[in-house]
């Protein structure tokens, strides 16, 4: 399986998650370990369908430090997505409360604070709009400011634009998995203070390759 290493030192690997392969053990850290040696700590998760940038520490303290900085909004998290339309504005920020049913693995919007509930936060712009065989399609860039459980795919599904392929959420768009990357992360190392930002693109695949973004960004 390729597992792209797109930054690495003695504390922190920083590798491009293939989609299908869970970020937490057994998934990501095991086959990291069988290739490079050591151990590794996954630092934050990413949906099992979701590919893109994901960040492990090498070893236990590292990963407390990584933690704390996401939980303190200093990581700056941006994703690609592709959703069912076009929103009314190029940009806007989305803040709802959400809770998600463990039973069930579904998050839902809810109207008040109560046991559970946890607010999510995400500002997003609009990259391109197309016309597909199957509809109008948006290409949204999407930076985190909290990471809710399937936070992104249910506060657009909420508004009526589900992500392509996102069944689970109401996506009528048929797409092999829902529409959703891990474009880049950045933030300050947690020993060196040296700015880490690491990007990258989704595969050549529908929804992603009808936009012209996604082929200028990659040098196509």
């Amino acid at each position: 399986m390729s597992l792209p290493i797109l930054f690495k030192d003695d504390s922190l690997v920083v590798c491009l998650k293939p989609v299908g392969i869970s970020s937490e053990s057994p998934g990501l850290p095991d086959l990291i370990r069988e290739r490079e040696g050591y151990p590794v700590f996954p630092v934050h998760r990413l949906d099992q369908t979701t590919g893109g940038v994901c960040v492990l520490a090498r070893s236990s303290s590292v990963c407390t430090e990584m933690q704390r900085l996401f939980q303190q909004d200093q990581v700056i998290k941006e994703y690609l997505a592709v959703i069912s339309g076009k929103p009314d504005t190029d940009s806007g920020l989305f803040f709802d409360l959400l809770y998600h049913d463990q039973r069930t693995n579904k998050t839902f919007v809810v109207d008040k604070m109560r046991k559970g509930v946890k607010e999510a936060t995400c500002e997003w712009s609009v990259l391109e709009t197309v016309e597909s065989s199957e509809g109008r399609i948006s290409l949204i860039l999407v930076r985190l400011h909290s990471g809710r459980t399937h936070q992104i795919r249910i506060q657009f599904a909420s508004r009526k634009m589900p992500l392509v392929g996102d069944r689970r959420y109401g996506s009528r768009i048929r797409a092999p998995i829902p529409a959703l990357w891990s474009a880049r992360i950045c933030f300050p190392h947690p020993l060196t203070d040296q700015t880490i930002d690491v990007s990258s693109l989704p595969p050549d695949c529908f929804p992603w390759s009808g936009f012209s973004a996604i082929l200028k960004n990659s040098g196509s």
